[in-house]
């Protein structure tokens, strides 16, 4: 009889773990509380303007691929990844702008703009960030950091690439304009953490964007969720929808299935969580299950900003801007202090501007455009009352783009909603509604970060964002890998 595998959540993550544990012979059933998988990766649909709710930048599309190759099919058969230039383009509060992306010859090209002595500078910090890269992802990615031996074996590698250091510090000891400083440090932002405080083990994320390049699925990310929603059930899946589990069964030390809200027990022979996993470990297990390992790193933990997300369309085409802009406010380290440490809602913001209609008109109604605009707020371990300061943002964010890249927004905007941290903890679970789980700290990293076999409780294992590696696309989708690793070495 085969081994039966309940994952817990069909985020990115969770999907991909019950791909992997079908490639393997489990029968898997994957079970969600929302009405659709996704996860963060929601699709929006308000007044003929469709919108992706989260994750808009595929950065290194073979984790796909190998998704779909693990059941004997083909991504391209099922999804049209286009891509992306410039993968930003990045426009500061001066008004002068900076396009990252294309060739390297192209990117030192808008560098010489700024500064040519930056040039010398961005050739060795790409150098520096390959090294990172060829340790961090390459070889250290899709691999357990349960034993502390491995995480001290690889700690002098990691001192020698100066993981202790910030990212802040990584891009300033190789570029001189503040400008470039700014747009080669915003990586850990998409993965939830401050570039001043986050590890610059995270610098890896430059050399992934040079590597693979910047991608864009046609349709959206919602067509990617779609593609492998469509894989999972053509290979026999079982997934369950608007389903919530409450609590994982724990018995001698062992996950031995879940139970549901509506007092349903289903048993498994192995759990995957696919959960935040602070959360998890709070409210999903008996605390008497859990190891100090997993509690310590629960009390001590250091979350991710928040985010608030507006989502709406145009009543013309906005053709200036990209695909992507990061719209850069005059301040930067003092603007992500209030967000992160002082956890105030600053009257300022810079903003992260998705318009997907730039490559896939699809998203609007003919002659229109459809946007979502990202900006990073506290979350919610400050005191921001969102029911009062939500219109007030979304208010301040439309002025500011009408007063610059958008002019004559006030005029023909349509379909507006928004997402707050209030959203992100009701909706996903995420405690304090931080958007990433846990920063990415070289505190909360490898061995210090929550492990992908649960810590005290055999048969559980975690995917996601809160896990090893980390947040953002790659990381969750590697998340699945090291869970697959592990499945192969326990069986073995």
């Amino acid at each position: 009889m085969s081994r039966k595998a309940i994952v817990i959540g069909g985020g990115l993550g969770g999907m991909a773990a019950a791909i992997r544990a079908r490639a393997r012979g489990l029968e898997v059933t994957l079970i969600d509380r929302g009405n659709h998988l996704g996860g963060k990766a929601a699709v929006y649909e308000c007044e003929g303007f469709r919108h992706d709710g989260g994750p808009t930048v595929i950065t290194a599309p073979f984790l796909f691929t190998e998704l779909f190759e693990c059941l004997g099919e083909r991504l391209e058969d099922h999804v049209r990844l286009v891509p992306l230039d410039p993968w930003y383009r990045f426009r500061f509060h001066d008004g002068l702008t900076f396009d990252y992306g294309g060739t390297v010859e192209d990117t030192l090209a808008e560098i010489r703009k700024f500064d040519e002595r930056d040039v010398d500078g961005y050739l060795r910090l790409l150098n520096h960030s390959k090294a990172v890269f060829d340790v961090a992802f390459t070889r250290l990615a899709s691999e357990p950091f349960h034993d502390i031996g491995m995480m001290l074996r690889q700690l002098p590698k990691l001192l020698q690439l100066r993981g202790d250091r910030s990212v802040w510090a990584f891009v300033s000891r190789y570029l001189k304009d503040d400008h470039l400083r700014r747009a080669f440090s915003i990586q850990p932002l998409l993965v939830g953490g401050n570039p001043f405080d986050t590890t610059c083990i995270y610098s890896l994320i430059h050399y992934l964007e040079r590597h693979w390049g910047i991608f864009f699925p046609m349709g959206g990310t919602g067509a990617l969720v779609a593609a492998l929603e469509g894989l999972m059930r053509r290979h026999g899946i079982e997934i369950r929808l608007a389903s919530e589990v409450v609590k994982i069964d724990v018995n001698a030390g062992r996950a031995q299935g879940v139970w549901l809200e509506n007092g349903e027990r289903l048993a498994s022979d192995i759990v995957v969580a696919n959960t935040d996993a602070p959360y998890l470990y709070s409210w999903m297990l008996e605390q008497s299950s859990v190891a100090w390992t997993a509690k310590l790193k629960t009390r001590a933990a250091r979350y991710s900003m928040g985010l608030f997300v507006l989502y709406f369309g145009t009543r013309r085409k906005y053709e200036t801007l990209a695909h992507h802009t990061i719209w850069m406010g005059q301040r930067y380290e003092s603007l992500l202090d209030d967000i992160f440490h002082k956890k105030i809602l600053p009257e300022d913001f810079s903003l992260y501007i998705h318009r997907p209609t730039a490559t896939d008109p699809d998203f609007a109604p003919e002659g229109c455009d459809s946007f979502y605009v990202l900006c990073p707020v506290p979350n919610l371990q400050g005191t921001v009352d969102w029911n009062l300061e939500g219109p007030r943002l979304r208010d301040r964010i439309v002025t500011a783009l009408d007063e610059t890249v958008m002019p004559g927004l006030k005029d023909c905007i349509a379909g507006a909603f928004y997402k707050t941290p209030v959203d992100f903890k009701d909706e996903h679970l995420s405690l304090h509604g931080a958007a990433f789980s846990i920063a990415p700290l070289f505190t909360q990293s490898a061995w210090f970060r929550f492990h992908n076999r649960a810590e005290g409780i055999k048969n559980l294992y975690l995917v996601g964002a809160g896990c090893h590696p980390g947040a953002g696309m790659p990381g969750v989708l590697c998340s699945a890998k090291v869970f697959d690793g592990l499945m192969a070495r326990e069986a073995a």
